[in-house]
């Protein structure tokens, strides 16, 4: 779903290139997207303001997919031998 309304935000910002009012809230709703921080109240500005379909498909995306996804790499993880200093 985060996909389909990344698509239908980035539509009504150039259909509407016209009006500063979608462009300016696209570019914040779909940095605040990748962040993982959006909230409620923006996925109502792009309800009314921005694209009808894509705050729709925003509100009924679940939470677990609005997170970042963070993945850790092999340095990161610690390993088994780390674990039993004695």
């Amino acid at each position: 779903m985060k996909t389909a309304a990344k698509v239908f935000i980035i539509i009504s910002m150039i259909v509407g290139a016209l009006y500063i009012y979608p462009l300016v809230l696209g570019f914040i709703v779909l940095k605040k997207l990748n962040n993982g921080t959006m909230t409620t109240a923006w996925k109502i500005v792009t309800l009314l303001l921005v694209n009808t379909i894509a705050g729709i498909l925003l509100l009924c995306m679940p939470a677990e997919e609005a997170a970042p996804v963070v993945e850790a790499t092999a340095e990161e993880v610690p390993t088994v031998e780390e674990n039993t200093e004695a």
